[in-house]
């Protein structure tokens, strides 16, 4: 041990108030405590949960097979598991292609637009899943659709063309709503690509499509894979698209069939939680591929110690129909589903757009929306349980991430693992794993917007790991020693150093929490009761209602003050030095 570090040793034990036993282990001990809490006991009282029969009146509940035996022997079984492997494929494949062509574009061509189109990315991010979908029913419901009713009215064609309610319509509207996630995310390896073997197959007299499918596809085969295995998660865990587009026309996936179990009466909580296992064994399943790949992608490494600059591939006539492709996406993305929630909000009822119905057009629906007494409540409840989840996930996961990576605990491996375990669980089977344990565990919380936070800060937990871990990981421990050396406790060290320095993961992290828990529904959709509503929830109470004219009203202000969040978000960013993490 050298001498700076004997010394802070040394200081480190003189500041304990009882000998051997610093006052930092009671705050270590307790952020061990409250991450096994909030990670694991929801989901064992989730496996213990689907073992119990439901219990009716003055009849308990008895532990008991049948609810495995019914979800996995029940005639809808299979079709369930194919509904759900097919329609997280399809979007996950859908988005793949639509994304990696668009960051091939972006980071390998001389496409015009590209930087408008890079900018524009974060924009379908910030709409949420379910008014991105009303959106879509709007424009493509065999009824009500926008372009049946083009295509109707111009053509006379009597059946309707689109059909939204559909398996390829769910894997449609998925798919181009998740397209941002993985172009963000293929762009990120193009990169960071040497180009260098491109160039020499180009010198060689191979054409752009040879390159792209021969050499550059080939290069980011592990990112290619497991951009495909996140998006596969992220839509086998989807509940709006399914809930929105499918269970109307008996299309059930598992978490529809989740939320159907929870609603009969009276509530089937076993067999719901079977399935919630069944939902969660699928997705453990895809991230384990995922993280068995990231181990295994270093021979495919194309970057050295050599420096490179990439030039763009000169497409020369295609650059035209390029630059059309990204503004007909760009319009099929942002435009139009803006554009038809916005006409919706200005009608009195939906009509397709026309000369006679700019005449009924009011704001009407928007002084509805703002004198609602639930919109006023929910806005509110959304803002609180937002910014304290933010910020409640940021400091806790910045306390592991400091035990992971700056103390020799045995086992902090284990703990790293439990904070990121919330990752794995769909946002509904978290939801339900929630409701479950309070349930039995009755403190006060169930019914209340409390029970909400938890749900939060446990589902958004291993995002504040990633942002924190990356920061803490670029901080030298050295800073911290001299101040031990110089009589400052750890508490005063991990205030006035270490907080400070990761303040560019801390705030990055902070805004995205802060802006995916405004959108998230599928975690609140079974915990919310009155007064404890949040902006999600609205839209879908709206939605279940009827009342598509306010629901599109209140759409457009929400997507508009997402929208004004991230710009300022990114403006404090670039004021305090924000970077992704």
């Amino acid at each position: 041990m050298s001498l700076q570090e004997t010394t802070y040793a040394k200081a480190t034990e003189r500041s304990g108030l009882f000998g051997r036993i610093r006052p930092e282990w009671f705050i270590i001990g307790a952020v061990v405590l409250i991450v096994g809490w909030l990670a694991l006991v929801p989901l064992i009282f989730l496996l213990w949960q689907s073992f119990m029969t439901p219990a009716a009146g003055d009849v308990p509940a008895v532990f008991t097979f049948g609810n495995y035996v019914r979800a996995l022997t029940d005639s809808s079984i299979l079709p369930l598991f194919r509904n759900s492997v097919v329609f997280a494929t399809g979007t996950s494949c859908l988005a793949l292609v639509i994304g990696t062509l668009f960051a091939w574009l972006n980071e390998r061509t001389n496409t015009p637009f590209k930087m408008m189109f890079y900018a524009a990315s974060i924009v379908p991010l910030v709409i949420p899943s379910i008014l991105f979908t009303v959106s879509w029913i709007m424009m493509a419901s065999p009824q009500i659709g926008l372009f049946n009713l083009i295509l109707k009215n111009a053509f006379g064609i009597s059946g309707p063309v689109f059909d939204i309610y559909s398996m390829g319509g769910m894997i449609w509207v998925e798919g181009l709503h998740y397209s941002p996630i993985a172009f963000l995310l293929m762009s990120a390896a193009f990169r960071s690509m040497d180009p260098s073997l491109e160039e020499s197959a180009l010198m060689s007299g191979a054409s752009i499509g040879q390159i792209m499918f021969r050499i550059t596809l080939k290069l980011v085969w592990p990112a290619l894979i497991a951009s495909f295995f996140i998006l596969f998660i992220r839509s086998i865990e989807s509940f709006e698209v399914p809930a929105l587009l499918g269970m109307p026309v008996g299309i059930e996936v598992f978490t529809s069939s989740i939320y159907e179990a929870i609603r009969e009466y009276p509530s089937n909580v076993g067999l719901a939680s079977a399935y919630a296992v069944s939902l969660l064994a699928i997705a453990s399943f895809g991230i384990y591929f995922q993280s068995k790949l990231s181990n295994q992608g270093s021979k495919y490494s194309t970057v050295t110690g050599k420096g490179f600059r990439p030039r763009p591939f000169d497409l020369g006539p295609w650059r035209i129909p390029a630059a059309v492709l990204i503004v007909a996406y760009m319009v099929l993305v942002i435009v139009l589903p803006f554009l038809v929630l916005f006409w919706s909000s200005l009608n009195k009822y939906y009509s397709v757009p026309s000369w006679s119905a700019l005449h009924r057009l009011s704001f009407d629906a928007y002084g509805k929306v703002l004198a609602y007494p639930m919109v006023g409540q929910a806005v509110w409840n959304s803002a609180l349980l937002s910014l304290g989840a933010a910020t409640t996930v940021m400091l806790l996961t910045a306390v592991v991430s400091w035990i992971v990576i700056r103390t020799k605990l045995p086992g902090r491996w284990i703990l790293d693992n439990i904070a990121s375990l919330p990752m794995v669980f769909p946002g509904l089977v978290l939801g339900l794993s929630v409701m479950i344990f309070y349930l039995y565990l009755d403190i006060g919380i169930y019914g209340t917007t409390w029970i909400i936070f938890i749900a939060y800060v446990t589902r958004f937990m291993p995002y504040g790991i990633r942002y924190n871990t990356t920061s803490m990981l670029q901080i030298h421990k050295d800073l911290e020693e001299s101040a031990a050396m110089s009589g400052a406790s750890w508490s005063q060290s991990f205030v006035r150093i270490v907080l400070p320095l990761l303040k560019p993961g801390l705030l990055a992290g902070w805004i995205y929490i802060v802006v995916v828990s405004i959108r998230e529904l599928s975690s609140s959709v079974l915990l919310y009761s009155p007064g404890s509503e949040v902006v999600s929830i609205v839209i879908w109470e709206l939605w279940q209602n009827g009342q598509y004219v306010e629901l599109s009203a209140f759409g457009v202000m929400m997507i508009i003050a997402l929208f004004v969040v991230v710009m300022l978000a990114q403006l404090v960013g670039k004021r305090f030095g924000v970077k992704e993490a």
